[in-house]
């Protein structure tokens, strides 16, 4: 099979700019829509494809995989990958790639936005003025929580965790961290941050931010338990994935003043949200936008595209999530 005739399918609508790296290097498929393609219309379109670009929204499991017997790559458009079932794909010899990096400052600038919009109140108070009920001022009015000088919670010091680290320094915030992996003595140095337990993180934290993946031993990280240990005046910030946290242990922790307020990016049943948090003032809600900026998503858009087309070309992608599946795969001389 010639170059030219590999099939690429792109699920969802993309920056142009990506749909152009495969003018006449592929038979593209190309679902110009924001419409996901369901069960045997994806089973369809994804047939006799070499490499499928895909947003992170898209689902990939084990029994679909053993159906495309021609597909080498899944090219996720996001820095997570649990919407592909990577043991399955690797069985396969299907590489599995994503978008890190590119997307780091973006989201870090966004989870640090929803910190200061839930501590400070600045959605809720922008809806009281547009409410019209701004009539008068008190000395406690819309009176919510200082950012600087407090303690900043982290898990997961990666690159997103480690930028909004970073952004904290900036606000004289004291850092503490947990992760799987205690971070390195220069990356501690450089944030000032302190590795402690999950449980102490939890009691000092002024502000809880969660930075990790989305596995087995994450689902309902945050959960009741959790949210008891927590300070009544603190605020947790997800912008990771939403199973990370149990939606119905956050409504009740908020409407029963455990903690003082969340910023949710991300939900457990996307686009559906639990209906408890929608009646509450003091939750920021947004729809899964942390990484959308115009530069970020473009880029993340053409870092997928030239995974797949590192494949056609025999090549290895750039941001492999089983590199293993690469390694182990016989070369041609």
């Amino acid at each position: 099979m010639t170059q030219s005739k590999c099939k690429v399918l792109i699920t969802r609508r993309v920056y142009p700019e990506a749909v152009e790296l495969f003018r006449d290097r592929a038979e593209l498929d190309y679902n110009d829509s924001d419409d996901r393609l369901e069960g045997a219309e994806l089973l369809r379109h994804a047939q006799g494809a070499i490499g499928i670009v895909t947003p992170t929204s898209q689902q990939f499991k084990s029994e679909l995989l053993s159906a495309l017997t021609d597909l080498r790559i899944i090219a996720n458009i996001g820095v997570g990958f649990d919407n592909v079932d990577v043991p399955a794909a690797s069985k396969l010899g299907i590489l599995v790639s994503n978008t890190p990096d590119v997307l780091t400052e973006t989201t870090a600038d966004f989870a640090f936005a929803l910190l200061l919009a839930v501590s400070r109140r600045i959605v809720e108070a922008n809806r009281y003025l547009l409410e019209g009920r701004w009539t008068r001022g008190s000395i406690d009015f819309l009176a919510g929580h200082d950012v600087h000088g407090r303690t900043l919670g982290i898990f997961g010091l990666g690159r997103i965790g480690a930028s909004v680290a970073r952004r904290g320094r900036g606000f004289s915030m004291k850092i503490l961290y947990h992760d799987l992996r205690r971070a390195s003595n220069d990356l501690e140095a450089e944030l000032g941050a302190t590795f402690v337990s999950k449980e102490q993180l939890l009691r000092e934290s002024d502000v809880v931010s969660l930075h990790v993946p989305l596995v087995e031993e994450t689902r309902k990280f945050i959960a009741e338990p959790e949210f008891r240990l927590m300070k009544k005046t603190s605020v947790l910030i997800n912008t990771s994935r939403g199973p990370v946290v149990d939606e119905q242990a956050i409504a009740k922790a908020v409407q029963e003043q455990w903690i003082a307020g969340a910023g949710l990016d991300v939900f457990e049943q996307e686009p559906r949200v639990n209906p408890a948090l929608l009646k509450l003032q003091n939750v920021v809600l947004t729809p899964h936008i942390a990484s959308s900026s115009e530069d970020t998503r473009r880029q993340m858009c053409l870092m997928a595209a030239r995974n797949v087309l590192a494949v056609l070309e025999g090549k290895c992608p750039e941001t492999l999530v089983n590199r293993s599946v690469w390694d182990s795969a016989p070369k041609s001389s």
